[in-house]
């Protein structure tokens, strides 16, 4: 007997190289997975706990945020205002502005004090379908700090019942203890935090900067040839500001993705076919920032590279909540197809993830994490600019007030 069993759905399932979709179709769940899936037509008789009947609406994978910034505490709203007035990036920075603004509001929080903060952003997500979302550190950069916003991202987690894949993200910027000593500072953190971390069963992936600013790429790979001995997979924010080669060398190093990417070359592009490395792109950022530049999106489909999508939600450089915004900005503002963005944001985000045949996908065997849409189309959930809410959210097979 099945726990659940919802009939009359368009079941969109992301099999394949399109959506997938199955109309009409039906799906079981039970213990949290889902135990079958199909055309009705083919629906084996059978017994369910309870049944739902889905009136031909699209259902479709929960979405899986594969990149943000979920967990700081304080916020760079004053930053936000002197920017509108002419103050560029440098100057605030030059300040004690930007992330080390931030990193001194986290270090000054408690692990209870970062998960209250970060609820109410977590909730926002998960009402617009997000079942599954990496939660970087990064804000913290001493051993302490850095710990606490792990154990506050996994608090998260089992607090909200959502699925939490952790980033290691030392190797933001160098902080102030390290300045001018910016191999140290990796030797630091391959030596003393990422071991604490693992230690405490606290990190999923090993994140990092490659841009040449104050982290030289030569310099990451002392952490990341860490990170993968010790079994972790890797990934990196690089080329955002300038073609320094990063997503190259993460590709070399088998990436699970490389983020960002406005100037990646198209040899960095072809490197990363080759090895599997999503490219993760992160529109809010862009229009935040009024970058001039935009992702090379004719080249990721040329190499045949898989595009993901996320919201990066940070207080810096993307203060969005909203997939459904990021979805609409990967199509309009990058010019992605509806069906690229909205593989992006599931089946390709998983992989970007680690977590690839394991979520994003409609399959027998998968946890039940779908989302009920009233639209008329799938690519309707990329037209709004955030306004199709969800009609029902499933996580491992059980309702979600929104």
């Amino acid at each position: 007997m099945f726990d659940d069993l919802w009939t009359d759905a368009r079941l969109v399932t992301m099999q394949g190289e399109g959506l997938g979709v199955i109309e009409p179709g039906a799906l079981a769940v039970k213990d949290g997975v889902i135990a079958w899936l199909g055309p009705m037509s083919e629906l084996p008789a059978t017994e369910a706990k309870r049944r739902h009947h889905a009136g031909g609406r699209f259902l479709l994978p929960g979405f899986v945020d594969a990149h943000t910034h979920l967990v700081f505490a304080g916020d760079r709203i004053g930053e936000f205002e002197r920017q509108l007035g002419g103050a560029t990036r440098k100057e605030l920075a030059a300040e004690g502005g930007g992330i080390l603004a931030t990193m001194k509001a986290t270090r000054a929080a408690s692990v209870d004090e970062l998960v209250a903060i970060a609820t109410p952003r977590l909730h926002r997500l998960m009402s617009e379908g997000v079942t599954t979302i990496e939660i970087k550190s990064g804000y913290g950069l001493d051993l302490d700090s850095e710990l606490d916003m792990l154990r506050a991202a996994r608090q998260l987690g089992r607090e909200n019942g959502i699925r939490v894949v952790t980033s290691f993200l030392g190797a933001h910027v160098v902080p102030p203890e390290f300045a001018g000593r910016s191999r140290d500072y990796l030797t630091h953190l391959a030596e003393v935090v990422l071991p604490a971390a693992l230690a405490e069963g606290l990190v999923d992936i090993c994140d990092g900067g490659i841009e040449g600013l104050s982290i030289q790429p030569d310099e990451m790979m002392i952490l990341y040839r860490a990170a993968q001995k010790a079994g972790l997979p890797i990934k990196g924010h690089t080329d955002q500001y300038g073609d320094v080669g990063g997503a190259g060398q993460l590709a070399a190093l088998g990436a699970v993705s490389a983020d960002h990417l406005e100037y990646s070359s198209e040899a960095s592009i072809a490197a990363m076919a080759k090895s599997g490395t999503v490219a993760m792109m992160l529109p809010g950022s862009t229009l935040f920032l009024h970058e001039p530049r935009r992702p090379p999106i004719d080249l990721f489909r040329r190499h045949g590279v898989s595009m993901a999508l996320a919201t990066n939600c940070n207080p810096g450089s993307s203060p969005t909540l909203s997939p459904l915004l990021v979805l609409a900005l990967g199509c309009s503002f990058f010019r992605m197809t509806p069906v690229e963005a909205l593989r992006g944001y599931t089946v390709v985000a998983a992989h970007a993830a680690g977590l690839a045949g394991k979520v994003g996908e409609l399959r027998v065997g998968l946890p039940a994490d779908f989302v009920l849409w009233e639209i008329g189309q799938p690519a309707e959930l990329c037209y709004w600019l955030g306004g199709a809410p969800p009609r029902e959210i499933i996580i491992r097979g059980t309702g979600r007030e929104r």
